[in-house]
């Protein structure tokens, strides 16, 4: 018999006050409510997270947010319109490997509410007008199949009809492997299309976000005038696992992360979140982009 069975022992009773006593049900915390850091692993408040933009208030660790919410911090509210939304995957190579591509495709379709990894469009940041592409990890690892690359070549197009500036905001695992050689000639085709912005002299800045890699960081993410980065974004073109078991050495401590690209000259600016809608405007008012945008509160004294 345990000392809490003996007979005769009080157990201790609800006071008056206590939600057990008041409700006689035990106290339960939502699900939800509290989630744990990815980097520095402490518990903390969802709301806290979300009022900072899905950033920890802790070690100021991104996290990563969807197509949807990176749309509602980056550009004015309501102005953002997409164009080639009719574009569309198919399956070239009638790929399966344990599932259908075709199956895999809509899928993504179903779990996203998008047609593929990026959506690209005109919007306004800060009144400057803009040709902006947003991709989406949560499709198929924001992976870079035919209508990606499609899609990318088409804004980029567009911004040299218009001649307005283009951003693209990249979150990518690299070239979709479900349709091969398909895939990989969209590194030349969207390289090629953002090299004829820079000799228009257009203004073209890449975001990348967490993570960024392969076929997509070998082509025209790496092309930008002005390269940013989001805090620890992991960005290269193999993975850190692959490289060391090819090399069979240790890499370095923070290798591949955004803070170590930027000491050895491979991306231009780290941008925290909450500063990039700001940073942005403002590069692209020293760009030239907006000398002719009469009424630009976000260029007023900086031509």
């Amino acid at each position: 018999m345990g000392w809490l069975d003996r007979p005769g022992k009080d157990k201790k009773s609800p006071g008056k006050g206590d939600p057990e006593a008041d409700s006689g049900k035990k106290v339960r915390i939502p699900e939800g409510l509290w989630i744990k850091c990815n980097h520095c692993r402490q518990i903390v408040y969802r709301k806290e997270v979300d009022r900072a933009g899905k950033v920890c208030p802790k070690c100021n660790y991104h996290f990563p947010i969807t197509l949807e919410e990176r749309l509602e911090q980056l550009v004015d509210p309501g102005s953002f319109t997409e164009f080639a939304r009719e574009v569309v995957s198919s399956d070239p190579l009638s790929f399966t490997d344990s599932q259908r591509y075709s199956d895999r495709l809509r899928a993504a379709q179903k779990k996203t509410g998008l047609e593929d990894a990026v959506k690209v469009g005109e919007c306004r940041i800060e009144g400057i007008p803009t040709v902006l592409g947003l991709f989406s990890f949560h499709f198929m690892g924001g992976s870079m199949g035919s209508v990606v690359g499609e899609k990318v070549v088409r804004a980029a197009d567009r911004a040299l009809e218009a001649r307005l500036p283009l951003i693209l905001v990249t979150a990518s695992g690299g070239a979709r492997m479900q349709e091969g050689i398909f895939s990989l000639m969209q590194m030349a085709r969207t390289s090629a299309a953002v090299g004829r912005l820079g000799k228009a002299g257009i203004p073209y800045l890449t975001v990348l976000t967490d993570p960024t890699f392969g076929g997509v960081t070998a082509s025209f993410a790496m092309l930008g005038d002005v390269i940013i980065a989001e805090p620890r974004a992991l960005i290269g073109f193999a993975g850190p696992r692959v490289i060391e078991q090819t090399i069979r050495q240790q890499l370095p401590e923070g290798f591949q992360r955004a803070e170590f690209l930027l000491e050895h000259g491979f991306i231009d600016m780290i941008v925290e979140r909450k500063h990039l809608k700001e940073t942005l405007s403002r590069l692209l008012c020293h760009l030239g982009s907006a000398r002719n945008l009469e009424g630009s509160s976000a260029c007023r004294g900086e031509q």
